[in-house]
């Protein structure tokens, strides 16, 4: 199955991205059930919160979503300078981006763990500071891969395109799976997130760690070995 995907590389990238899809679902039910109503992935929420409280809704926080905004945008900004120079695709910039939100997660994981449960403000923002910040990094990773239909932190678009191009919708065909799968996957995330919470925060921001080091490790593995294969043929035609 994996010498199939590594031959593949669209399909490799669909399943990675896929699967970074999934750990989104899991740190934004931590970040909204566990760091007081924030997304660390998913901006459009934090966006209409802040709208609702500064509108004056009760209890609604504004400090937390507001960081989290600058956080992923930051982020992502790290994310576009880093890629900037280099062909989109994977490539070894992409495996260290991922590997650095892994990282970062982790870390916070630890730091979880260590104070048994989210600090107190001001020490929280913090968690939320770099959760989103590490969201920003692979937001803007993705999008420099371009799986069609999959952002991984996002699935708003995805929903619209599987519902427009429906045959209910008078469409004639779409790529019905990725856009299904990212819908299903989110969700799925999410509901692993809540559960992991209930035994402790940690283990939900641990869980997203380790789906994103595996995929920074599985996408590398099958680039070098695709680089050394053509390595191969480019020598072997030289002879």
């Amino acid at each position: 199955m994996l010498n199939q995907l590594r031959s593949a590389p669209e399909r490799l990238h669909l399943a990675l991205m896929l699967a970074l899809t999934f750990s989104t679902g899991i740190v934004d039910a931590v970040g909204y059930l566990g760091l007081d109503k924030v997304f660390a992935g998913n901006m459009t929420g934090n966006v209409v919160i802040l709208g609702m409280a500064l509108a004056g809704a009760d209890d609604l926080p504004w400090i937390g979503p507001l960081l989290a905004l600058f956080a992923f945008m930051f982020g992502a900004v790290v994310g576009g300078r880093v890629l900037r120079p280099v062909a989109a695709g994977w490539t070894t910039r992409t495996t260290w981006l991922f590997a650095v939100v892994g990282l970062v997660q982790a870390a916070l994981a630890v730091s979880l763990f260590v104070t048994d449960g989210a600090p107190p403000q001001p020490w929280e923002y913090l968690i939320t500071f770099f959760l989103a910040a590490s969201m920003g990094i692979q937001a803007a990773t993705a999008r420099h891969i371009a799986v069609k239909d999959v952002t991984t932190v996002v699935v708003t678009s995805t929903i619209t395109g599987f519902a427009a191009d429906s045959r209910l919708a008078g469409g004639t065909g779409q790529p019905w799976f990725r856009r299904l799968a990212a819908i299903v996957l989110i969700a799925a995330g999410a509901a692993i997130g809540a559960l992991l919470l209930q035994v402790h925060i940690g283990w939900g921001v641990g869980a997203a760690a380790l789906v994103t080091v595996l995929a920074a490790l599985l996408g590398h593995a099958a680039a070098h070995a695709r680089h050394a294969a053509r390595l191969t043929r480019l020598g072997a035609d030289s002879r």
